[in-house]
């Protein structure tokens, strides 16, 4: 299998990493105490090894004298006669004191990361999920629910990983380095100089491979995201999937694209893997060649006598074991890096397609001369409007309509008409390339987005009920809805009795989009819910298509009464659902055909005619 070829260059590379680090600098002064408690830890950490070459001097009657703290030390020497066993003693209680309170503050700093990590996720979510509101319909209908999803928990989890665990092992390992770097110098400059063979080499494979495994993430979190959404999407329809049949075919399907996901995850650990082993290998043999060179080095120092061999090249039994230790601890950051820039890489390509998301530019903002739509009479006009949604086809051509007030203005024709997008554009979830559309005068743009669409209420096919109780999820049409309120509308949508059969009646939880509801019942409770609203114009596209005729013409009596003196627009396929409105247009292929009511329409013989008879032999 191939790599992509789409590679992450140096310069975006250093943008996503800046932006990665901005979300951690948001708690910047939790992120300093965990910096600060890092640095002690790990220099309380370096000083062991020293410590214990100072112990191993003084077991074979070469005592250094360094690092003396008198009342530990003459506390440890009260114990024995020898003072050279005291001594030993003292730089064992020393060392113990310095890993113990290096662990102790390497636990506080974990947990104090388990703290700072869950407010980066908190916060990353808060801003994607913000910045999801804000996006335009334009964006919902071109990405699958399950990759939005997947950016909003797998990459946000991925990411805050790299920043809560990676990035502090980074900073640690510098210290380490660095520290262990300077006391090796301090100890033996000339076994040092191993390190200038084998760190180049660490390096120079490390940045070599970690450029050509980046490309096999970002492909690894792409392919996750599109196996989430197509899990989404089946799992959405499993009524139609049973209903036809076609589970094998799902499977099948569902097979093909966990394979591919299943693919992109073992290309990207298949070359990520290499990286650890290989550093790890030329580390040991670092270590190797230290320890070699060094026991040579005390042999000729011990064989010739200190003062008779090269300073650079004297050393002690002690020096030696504590350079290797140090080497060990030298090598080991080195062989971290090259694990945790598997980690980087993962966490570059999810913030890739996070900050691709935050990157979407939000609906228009209103103009600065944008006035609230306020004590609107209802009056809506489009005027030859030109729309598409892509460049190649165009919805609508030449579009035109009058709606004067407290009229029913229906839009009917067959499927792909441009039916739903003329209500897409009165709610100005798209604007058209050409023409305008108005309310009272007003052109769209010339007001903000709030008071326009708080102008209407709209019913849609698709019910959506959220988790809460009946009485809530009705009383959503309008703030400040009281119980009575709620019952006037459920009476009138003819729902009122089947709500209070229901277990808790208006106080019956719903969960799950209403599950245990059927699709009719669903359809009446949103329904109520437009009927509960204020506002002046309605838009029903489809909205009595789950409902049976007897209780469709039952809704649209007590609608029609409702809604007397509003702007209604009806979308429908069924004819019969719109015999009384003041004005019907007819749609074909983006253009209005023909328009009157439903006795003009039925006279002429034209398309409409047609069309009705067709629903009615």
């Amino acid at each position: 299998m191939e790599g992509p070829s789409k590679k992450l260059d140096r310069k975006s590379g250093i943008k996503v990493l800046k932006r990665m680090l901005s979300s951690l600098f948001r708690y910047k002064w939790l992120a300093l105490l965990a910096l600060c408690m890092m640095l002690l830890s790990n220099l309380l950490a370096l000083f062991g090894p020293l410590v214990s070459g100072y112990a191993v001097d003084s077991m074979v009657g070469d005592p250094s004298g360094k690092l003396i703290w008198h009342p530990l030390y003459d506390l440890c020497r009260s114990f024995f006669d020898s003072p050279a066993v005291g001594e030993v003693l003292y730089y064992c209680v020393l060392m113990a004191l310095l890993y113990v309170i290096s662990a102790l503050l390497s636990f506080g700093l974990a947990s104090l990361m388990i703290v700072i990590s869950q407010k980066i996720v908190s916060s990353m979510r808060k801003d994607v999920f913000h910045h999801l509101t804000t996006l335009p319909v334009r964006y919902f209908d071109g990405h699958a629910t399950g990759d939005i999803i997947s950016r909003i928990s797998y990459d946000i989890d991925t990411i805050n990983t790299s920043l809560s665990h990676d990035l502090l092992q980074i900073c640690a390992s510098m210290v380490t380095l660095v520290g262990s770097l300077i006391v090796m110098a301090s100890i033996s400059p000339m076994l040092l100089l191993v390190f200038a063979v084998t760190v180049p080499l660490s390096v120079w494979f490390t940045r070599r491979k970690t450029r050509k495994i980046q490309p096999f993430f970002r492909a690894r979190s792409g392919k996750l995201g599109d196996l989430n959404g197509y899990a989404e999407e089946m799992l959405s329809g499993q009524r139609t999937v049973h209903a036809y049949h076609r589970e094998a075919d799902t499977l099948n399907r569902f097979d093909e694209k966990n394979e591919t996901a299943v693919q992109a995850y073992y290309m990207a650990d298949y070359h990520a893997a290499v990286i650890g082993p290989s550093v790890n290998f030329i580390n040991n043999l670092s270590i190797s060649l230290v320890t070699i060179f060094g026991g040579l080095f005390y042999m000729l120092t011990v064989s010739q006598g200190e003062a008779n061999v090269w300073p650079l090249i004297a050393i002690s039994i002690g020096n030696v074991t504590s350079f290797v230790q140090y080497s060990r601890k030298f090598a080991g950051p080195i062989n971290e890096f090259a694990n945790i820039m598997n980690e980087i890489q993962s966490a570059m390509a999810a913030a890739e397609r996070v900050f691709a998301l935050l990157d979407e530019p939000s609906e228009p903002t209103d103009r600065e001369d944008a006035a609230v739509l306020s004590d609107v009479k209802g009056q809506v006009e489009v005027r030859d409007v030109e729309f598409s949604y892509v460049p190649e086809k165009t919805v609508l051509h030449d579009f035109s309509l009058n709606a004067p007030p407290g009229t029913v203005t229906a839009i009917v024709g067959p499927t792909g008409a441009g039916k739903t997008t003329v209500i897409n554009l009165l709610m100005r979830f798209y604007d058209p390339q050409k023409g305008t559309v108005s309310v009272d005068g007003r052109e769209n743009g010339s007001v903000t987005m709030e008071s326009l669409r708080k102008a209407y209420t709209m019913v849609l096919q698709d019910t959506w009920l959220f988790c809460g109780t009946v009485h809530d999820n009705i009383a959503y049409g309008r703030d400040g809805a009281t119980r009575e309120d709620v019952i006037a509308v459920a009476k009138a949508a003819r729902i009122h009795s089947f709500i209070e059969r229901l277990p808790q009646g208006y106080d019956t939880v719903l969960s799950d989009d209403g599950i245990n509801l059927s699709k009719g019942q669903k359809q009446l409770i949103t329904i109520a819910r437009a009927m509960l609203s204020d506002s002046p114009m309605l838009i029903l596209d489809e909205a009595t298509s789950n409902v049976d005729s007897r209780t469709e013409q039952q809704i649209q009596q007590a609608m029609l009464s409702l809604m007397k003196g509003r702007t209604c627009f009806v979308i429908a396929h069924r004819l019969s659902t719109v015999q009384n409105a003041d004005n019907i247009l007819v749609v074909k292929d983006g253009t209005v055909i023909e328009q009157g009511n439903h006795e003009q329409l039925l006279a002429s013989g034209g398309f409409y005619s047609k069309l009705y008879n067709s629903q009615f032999e």
